[in-house]
């Protein structure tokens, strides 16, 4: 079994590569920058599960990295039976501060870069096999500081609704998991008191941990019955 995770070599996507890794799965792990981080997680993930492990660097804010990565599949005859869009890109600028070239590329990266991937490499994906793009719990919630994240996340959300259309002759699944705030190194590196802000709108008074939320999307490639859903891992956001 092989699986292409964007964005695998840190946060959720590293949590999933590892959940994958101990079922069996062959990876390959894009990451945009930190080549050293990403060597030590794929050779650390590769010894512990005796998998093969492949890194490569592709930019989700480059055009290029589409053919990148399609060519690397092609040359190497690989087919893949799981392919997880985990890589995004946000834009903290304020409304009246941002510029249209950074709106663009926020939508590139994130709606723009994966349906173009996908197109080009959907026939490289097994009959059986499944797509799994990471939304956002701020594509549902109003998000106070990133417009252009909330929004395409949005957009990834519709889009998982239209491709199950799209996909169907391929017989191919595909889902999103909509996270709430994951305990990633992004998270932690927040002030106390915004964390404590965001844990006190969260029923279960916690930040989810990245090991709970690579559970579900293991759970949504071993069922075969989904199709088409998003699956929101909140923690009762909003709750209080």
């Amino acid at each position: 079994m092989n699986a292409l995770i964007t964005g695998g070599t840190k946060g959720i996507g590293k949590a999933v590569a590892e959940i994958l890794a101990e079922s069996g799965y062959n990876l390959i792990l894009t990451y945009a920058n930190d080549a050293q981080n990403a060597e030590n997680v794929a050779k650390n993930i590769s010894e512990r599960f005796v998998v093969n492990v492949d890194i490569l660097q592709a930019d989700i804010s480059d055009e290029k990295s589409i053919a990148l990565i399609s060519n690397y599949l092609e040359e190497r005859k690989q087919l893949l039976d799981t392919l997880i869009f985990n890589a995004g890109l946000t834009l903290r600028n304020s409304f009246e501060e941002m510029k249209l070239a950074e709106w663009e590329k926020v939508f590139f990266a994130n709606v723009h870069f994966p349906v173009f991937l996908l197109q080009s490499i959907v026939k490289q994906i097994n009959k059986g096999g499944n797509v799994i793009f990471t939304g956002s719990l701020m594509g549902i919630e109003p998000h106070s500081v990133s417009l252009a994240y909330g929004v395409t996340k949005s957009a990834i959300h519709a889009l998982v609704k239209n491709l199950v259309k799209f996909l169907a002759p391929y017989n191919i699944r595909v889902n999103a998991i909509v996270p709430g705030f994951v305990d990633t190194l992004w998270q932690k590196s927040k002030p106390h008191e915004i964390r404590l802000n965001i844990e006190n709108k969260i029923s279960l008074g916690r930040f989810c941990y990245p090991q709970e939320i690579a559970q579900v999307y293991k759970m949504l490639i071993d069922n075969a019955y989904f199709n088409g859903e998003l699956v929101t891992v909140s923690g009762g956001y909003s709750f209080k």
